[in-house]
C-alpha cells in the first residue's frame, strides 16, 4: 500500500507589529502553541506575505507607520477571500473607543499589552475553534443546499414527465399522429429562434426564452385529458354543447398546470405552459376563446404555439381529411394573417416553412 508522505500544511498565525520586542514575544506564544508564527512589521509588508503564508488568524496592532491595523482590517474584511480570517488586535491601550472601532471594522477581539501568555492564548485557541467551526458549517450549509436543489431538480423533472404523459394521452385520445407532439415542439424552436433574429422580436426572445417554449409548447393541449373521447373523435361537425366542451380544454390545461405551479425556476417553464395552454385559441382580432383577447394581449408565447399547431394540424392526416403539403398549408394560413395570427409572425414563420418539418 502506498503512504502519503505529504506533510500536512502548517496553521500559520501572521503576527502584525512595529515594534520588534511585541513581534517576538508574540511569536514565542505562539510558537509555543505548536502553531507556525509568521511576522510583520506593518500593515504593508504584511499585505505582500498574505498570499504566501495564508494565515488562520491574524494577531494585528492598531498604531504602526505607513498603514495602521484599522486601515489593513478594513482591507482583509472587504474581500471576500479574507474575510472570514478572525483578527484580535492587539494595542497598550485599552480606550473602549478603539476597541468599538475595531468591532466595527470586522475584528474578533482585543487583547492589550503588555501581553499575558495564557490570555493570549486562550483567545488564540477560541477563535481559532470558532472559525474551524463557522467554516465546517459554511461547508454543511452548501452541501445541504446542492442536495436540496439536487432533489427539486428531480421533483420539478418528475412533474414535467407526469404533464408529458398526460399530453401523450391528450394526443391519443385526439387521435393525432405519432410525432405530433414532437413536431409542435421542434417548430416553436425553428419559429421562435427566427423571431429572436428579427429586430420586431429581438428584445423579447433570449435564448432561454426559445428553450422554455420548446418544452412548454407540446402541453397546449393538455386539456384535452378532460374531453370525452366521443367529442374529441368525432368526424362530423360538432354542435353547440360539443364545441363549448371542446372549448374548455384550455381552461381546463391552464388550471391543471396551475395546480402543479410551486416557487422556484421551474415556474418560468410552468407559467409559459399556462400561458399556452389557455390563449393558444385566442385569435389576433379578437375572435377566439376562451376571452375574445385580441392582439398583444395575447401573450406572444400563445401566439406562437397557435401559429405552429394549426400548420401542423394542416399537414397532417385527420380522420376526416388527408394532410396538405406545406405550400398549401402556408397558403391556408396565408388567408388567416391578420384574424386569426400576427401578420407579422406569420411573415416570419413563412420566411423559414421550408426548415419546419
Amino acid at each position: 500500500m502506498e503512504t502519503d508522505n505529504r506533510k500536512a500544511e502548517p496553521l500559520r498565525i501572521l503576527i502584525v507589529d512595529d515594534v520588534k520586542a511585541n513581534r517576538f514575544v508574540l511569536k514565542n506564544i505562539i510558537a509555543d502553541m505548536g502553531y507556525e508564527p509568521v511576522l510583520a512589521e506593518n500593515g504593508v509588508q504584511a499585505l505582500k506575505i498574505f498570499p504566501v503564508c495564508k494565515p488562520k488568524l491574524i494577531l494585528l496592532d492598531i498604531s504602526m507607520p505607513e498603514m495602521d491595523g484599522y486601515e489593513l482590517c478594513g482591507i482583509l474584511k472587504s474581500s471576500a477571500q479574507t474575510r472570514d480570517i478572525p483578527i484580535i488586535f492587539i494595542s497598550a491601550c485599552d480606550n473602549p473607543g478603539d476597541i468599538i472601532k475595531g468591532f466595527n471594522l470586522g475584528g474578533e477581539d482585543y487583547i492589550t499589552k503588555p501581553f499575558i501568555p495564557e490570555v493570549v492564548k486562550a483567545r488564540v485557541g477560541v477563535h481559532l475553534k470558532l472559525s474551524e467551526a463557522n467554516k465546517n458549517s459554511k461547508d454543511i450549509n452548501r452541501r445541504l443546499q446542492a442536495l436540496i436543489s439536487e432533489q427539486i431538480k428531480q421533483i420539478e423533472q418528475e412533474k414535467k414527465n407526469v404533464l408529458y404523459a398526460l399530453a401523450h394521452v391528450a394526443r391519443e385520445n385526439s387521435c393525432y399522429p405519432d410525432g405530433h407532439i414532437e413536431r409542435i415542439s421542434y417548430n416553436c424552436r425553428i419559429l421562435a429562434q427566427a423571431m429572436q433574429l428579427s429586430p420586431l422580436y429581438e428584445h423579447l426572445i433570449s435564448d432561454t426564452y426559445v428553450e422554455t417554449i420548446v418544452l412548454a409548447a407540446p402541453l397546449c393541449d393538455i386539456g384535452n385529458v378532460a374531453v370525452p373521447m366521443e367529442i374529441l373523435q368525432k368526424e362530423a361537425l360538432l354542435d353547440e354543447r360539443e364545441r363549448k366542451a371542446m372549448e374548455r380544454h384550455t381552461t381546463i390545461g391552464a388550471q391543471l398546470l396551475q395546480d402543479i405551479r410551486s416557487d422556484g425556476d421551474y415556474n418560468d417553464f410552468i407559467d409559459m405552459s399556462i400561458d399556452i395552454a389557455y390563449c393558444h385559441h385566442e385569435n389576433w382580432d379578437g375572435s377566439g376563446y376562451p376571452r375574445g383577447l385580441s392582439r398583444d394581449e395575447i401573450p406572444l408565447s400563445a401566439q406562437i404555439v397557435s401559429l405552429v399547431s394549426n400548420y401542423c394540424a394542416l399537414t397532417e392526416k385527420r380522420s376526416y381529411r388527408g394532410a396538405c403539403g406545406s405550400r398549401e398549408a402556408l397558403e391556408e394560413l396565408r388567408c388567416e394573417a391578420g384574424v386569426m395570427f400576427h401578420p407579422d409572425i406569420f411573415d416570419i414563420c413563412s420566411r423559414v416553412a421550408r426548415q419546419l418539418r
